[in-house]
């Protein structure tokens, strides 16, 4: 019971980190369906409770949200806890196996590029900063 409520803690507070970053929660297949058909870019946050590379991404992806280009939603979903909407979200990364954290800028609900796990544990933030800038200079205006 008690290891329950750590694990609901350590999820509130990542969904938490998020939100203040500026970042919609899409937590339904709904959700995941009303933004893709979007026109525009969608920065997709993967967000997990994996502490080592979670605490690299949320930090990056709260710095995104201030970068000069961005995209034009910035929506993160909550792998092994909004299980349907990520899943629903995860079948637009064509080409990708499921990674979480990791983060994937869509245009027009067509997937651009892919930060995957394996490159955000281990790296410093500003690594994985960089690769995001690059991608929101090539396909954001």
């Amino acid at each position: 019971m008690e290891f329950n409520f750590m694990i609901n803690d350590v999820v509130q507070t990542a969904r938490k980190e998020m939100q203040e970053a500026g970042y919609t929660e899409l937590t339904t297949v709904e959700d995941v369906e009303d933004v893709v058909k979007q026109e525009g870019t969608t920065l997709v946050m993967v967000n997990s409770v994996c502490g080592c590379a979670g605490g690299i991404a949320r930090p990056a992806a709260a710095y995104m949200a201030n970068y000069d280009k961005k995209p034009d939603r910035f929506v993160t979903v909550f792998a092994g806890q909004d299980k349907e909407a990520t899943a629903k979200i995860r079948s637009y990364f064509t080409g990708y196996a499921p990674s979480s954290p990791s983060f994937a800028l869509l245009k027009d609900g067509e997937i651009k590029m892919m930060v995957e796990r394996h490159e955000i544990e281990g790296h410093e933030p500003i690594q994985v900063v960089q690769k995001l800038e690059k991608a929101f200079d090539t396909y954001c205006s």
